[in-house]
């Protein structure tokens, strides 16, 4: 059996993906470049991930280009200027689209390469529209009839918290993760809404947190 998994480097993806080569024979990561300021750094740490996990069903990461700077020209995704901090809400850290996107240009490789399933690492408490089971159900019957081959986009941790699946995977390379919107090369700032969510699941899990960040400061 063959699954697509979107990768981004990443914990909850990265977590996905070691899950998932366990479940299937061929297992294929896909990253999807839109243009985004954190993006080389992203690719760099999954690849040493990957080395690290050393699993044969995995196979080497694809790279998808669709570029959206044009679109996103003034987002801060895209300028790497006012990055959301550990006091903006978590609606701060869209990006217009990005589901459709990702999901969009994977439905395509997929239907391409004859593989039916995308795995996205999603989780509880997600605020936006296109992140919720309902938008995964709907957008899967979409992308099947639009592409004529059978889509399923699965998303296996919607009702676990970051801080769920860090307890329960803690034994993996977690600090091969990337999960630093502020694209300090492989180091997290640890200021930025991201490093700031991730060091909270860590200590929510009760799991010592492997993470090399700039500012580890105090939650």
């Amino acid at each position: 059996m063959k699954i697509a998994v979107l990768s981004s480097g990443g914990l909850d993806s990265s977590i996905l993906l070691a899950d998932f080569s366990h479940r299937y024979e061929e297992v294929y990561p896909l990253y999807v470049q839109a243009g985004l300021h954190w993006e080389d750094n992203e690719i760099n740490i999954l690849n040493k991930y990957i080395v690290k996990l050393n699993l044969s069903s995995i196979k080497p990461i694809f790279l998808l280009q669709a570029p959206t700077q044009n679109i996103l020209v003034n987002h801060w995704s895209v300028k790497g200027e006012n990055i959301p901090n550990a006091d903006s809400s978590n609606e701060s850290v869209f990006i217009p689209g990005r589901n459709i996107l990702l999901l969009g240009m994977a439905s395509i490789w997929c239907s391409v390469n004859g593989i039916e399933n995308i795995a996205i690492g999603t989780l509880l408490g997600n605020p936006f529209q296109d992140a919720s089971e309902n938008f995964f159900e709907n957008f899967s019957n979409v992308l099947s009839q639009g592409l004529g081959s059978k889509i399923r986009i699965l998303a296996p941790y919607i009702s676990l918290s970051k801080s769920d699946l860090i307890k329960s995977h803690s034994s993996l390379p977690l600090e091969l993760t990337l999960t630093c919107i502020a694209g300090k090369g492989m180091l997290h700032c640890g200021n930025c809404n991201k490093c700031f969510e991730r060091k909270k699941a860590f200590s929510d899990a009760d799991v010592f947190d492997p993470t090399e960040y700039i500012y580890r400061g105090v939650l």
